[in-house]
């Protein structure tokens, strides 16, 4: 079990219990990346050598959430049989010590569950199939196309946070202003010194869904990770199909809100990888290629060469977005 998996003096303090399990919504048809994703997972394309859902699933074992529920779709076991052992593979391997190795990881990273949604009405109608797994305890949702860098933890103090409060803690993160249309972006207050200790924590006192420039209350735009408390999916049950005519799980937060649950946020300053889209996930795939110590130099080396014979236009163009992908850090 990871550093991060039990926080006595958080429990102590509140009586409250710190979530042990995650949720990763992956039914999703993946339309962008078609004729990709017709007969393989977008949760399963590579970012080298692992697919994206691996890296969450990563994320989430870091934080101490061993227990971790796949909600699936239809052509999508490919994603349960990844985590599966493979006994004839581990036979040819063994005298491949290190591939070993890299295989028999997906089997012991955590405990994998699965929940069929057998048709795709929305992010809240999903995660309401995760209620006979969770039951009435605090848990997380992992989306499956975005993930942080492994030594920029983001979940083990959203986890602290939601055992402190019992309400519903989010994840934000700064956008140009100029770029709220393409997210959710929240209203926010001070959240207060009590939260001191954590990362930067603010009081969510509302959300709006893809806001023109000069509507958006501020540029901290929703991240793909959620800890809830278990009363989440009765507020589901009560949500009316919203945006796009689906089950919202934005609009099941804002009736607990309006009941009186609290809701806080971190606001995430690492490294984001979104994968959600072919351009980011192109990005991600360098970003993270350039950083492996196995092949970091040598990719570094081609891709230099590659921009430097290239049109400087795009060149810069392709710069600015792997920067842009990293919040800011250099590649």
């Amino acid at each position: 079990m990871s550093e991060h998996s039990a926080n006595p003096s958080a429990t102590a303090a509140t009586g409250r219990s710190r979530a042990v399990k995650a949720v990763i919504p992956a039914a999703g048809l993946a339309t962008r990346f078609l004729p990709a994703t017709k007969a393989v997972p977008k949760e399963l394309l590579p970012v080298v050598d692992r697919p994206v859902l691996q890296y969450i699933v990563e994320e989430a074992a870091q934080a101490g959430l061993n227990d971790v529920l796949l909600i699936t779709g239809r052509g999508k076991t490919a994603m349960v049989d990844h985590f599966d052992r493979r006994p004839d593979l581990e036979e040819r391997l063994e005298s491949k010590p290190e591939l070993l190795a890299a295989v028999k990881r997906t089997e012991d990273l955590a405990e994998i569950y699965t929940c069929r949604q057998p048709e795709q009405l929305g992010l809240g109608h999903a995660v309401g199939y995760a209620e006979s797994h969770v039951g009435d305890a605090p848990f997380a949702v992992l989306l499956g196309d975005e993930f942080v860098k492994m030594d920029e933890p983001l979940l083990p103090a959203m986890l602290d946070l939601q055992a402190r409060t019992g309400g519903i803690v989010l994840a934000f993160f700064e956008v140009d202003p100029s770029e709220t249309a393409r997210y959710g972006i929240a209203s926010v207050e001070p959240a207060g010194p009590e939260f001191g200790d954590l990362a930067e924590v603010v009081r969510v006192t509302g959300m709006v869904e893809k806001p023109k420039p000069e509507d958006a209350p501020s540029n901290l735009a929703v991240l793909g990770r959620y800890v809830l408390p278990g009363k989440i999916f009765d507020a589901i049950r009560r949500t009316e199909p919203g945006s796009g005519g689906e089950i919202q799980l934005t609009d099941a937060m804002e009736i607990l809100r309006n009941e009186g649950v609290p809701v806080h946020a971190i606001v995430y300053r690492g490294t984001r990888y979104d994968t959600g889209q072919p351009l980011g996930y192109l990005q991600t795939v360098v970003q993270i290629a350039v950083e492996r110590e196995d092949l970091g130099a040598e990719f570094r080396k081609w891709l230099t060469e590659f921009v430097n014979n290239g049109d400087e236009t795009v060149t810069a163009a392709i710069l600015n977005g792997m920067r842009d992908q990293s919040g800011g850090a250099g590649t």
